[in-house]
């Protein structure tokens, strides 16, 4: 862009690009049968679940789709008492229900993208990816970054 930037004139637009990508949920907000939010993760290189993000709040009829799906995780899970910010650089913390994270969600995503994968802003539930494992998502912080691009 050529314009120079003039101070209180509105002169450029900001336009966010959106892609879709594979995560998994790895835990929600809410409950089994009525989830609000999705904490998505992906593994890492070793095996290790990392969160990348969370959803916007789900609307009734996904909420209703990803309640299907959902299965509680049993004891010893490597994420028990673990706390997860309500938002990117936020001292909020969501109350977790960890669920079994073999459920692939397909999401969009702008092009925000922290530390190798962590997507800056909440991401938009699209559907489950019944069709897709978990190990077909991208891995934690290697290969094409969802948003990154």
């Amino acid at each position: 862009m050529n314009q120079k930037y003039l101070p209180g004139y509105r002169g450029w637009t900001k336009v966010r690009r959106r892609d879709t990508t594979e995560t998994v949920i790895g835990a929600i907000t809410g409950t089994l049968t009525r989830p609000q939010l999705l904490i998505l993760v992906r593994h890492d290189t070793a095996g290790r679940l990392r969160t990348v993000g969370r959803s916007v709040p789900l609307r009734l009829e996904q909420a209703r789709h990803v309640a299907e799906h959902l299965a509680a995780v049993g004891s010893g899970h490597s994420w028990t008492g673990a706390r997860f910010a309500a938002a990117w650089g936020s001292r909020d913390v969501l109350e977790p229900v960890l669920v079994r994270p073999d459920l692939v969600a397909e999401v969009s995503a702008d092009r925000a993208v922290d530390r190798g994968g962590v997507f800056r802003h909440p991401l938009r539930f699209q559907r489950p990816r019944l069709d897709v494992t978990v190990e077909d998502v991208p891995r934690f912080g290697t290969g094409p970054s969802a948003a990154a691009g």
